[in-house]
């Protein structure tokens, strides 16, 4: 189940983002408080697995963080999450963005298949690793 995360998340949520190679906790405690959107992916017991957080930009968002947990992946959970962000953007919103890693095969995949294509590349985004800047009309 996707639905919009909660204050009582938040726990769950900071052990989902130390999976991330460039985690940005600031951001998620802003996110929780309402800025942006959060989205979270739910077991059956209802505890997160996943989330997606996308950041407010006028008439573009930028998907900041896509996580799942290592024992819920590939069940579509990415997917879910990047579609039911996509959906519940608001309706100004007309391009969602992204940074990915050149070596992360299985975001650029799941991206590519969303419809995400490659705009920019910023040789030192990641900490003086490169990435790549995709986006989606929407």
């Amino acid at each position: 189940m996707i639905r919009t995360a909660t204050g009582a998340d938040a726990p769950v949520l900071r052990a989902l983002q130390s999976l991330l190679p460039e985690p940005a906790p600031e951001t998620l405690e802003r996110a929780l408080e309402d800025y942006g959107l959060l989205l979270v992916s739910t077991d059956d017991t209802d505890t997160p697995v996943g989330y997606a957080m996308t950041l407010p930009g006028g008439e573009s968002a930028y998907l900041a963080e896509l996580v799942v947990a290592p024992d819920a992946r590939r069940e579509g959970r990415a997917s879910a999450l990047l579609a039911a962000t996509m959906a519940r953007l608001p309706d100004r919103v007309t391009t969602l963005s992204l940074a990915v890693s050149p070596d992360n095969d299985a975001a650029r995949s799941l991206y590519e298949d969303a419809g995400f294509h490659v705009v920019d590349v910023d040789p030192e985004y990641y900490d003086g690793d490169p990435a790549l800047l995709l986006a989606r009309t929407l």
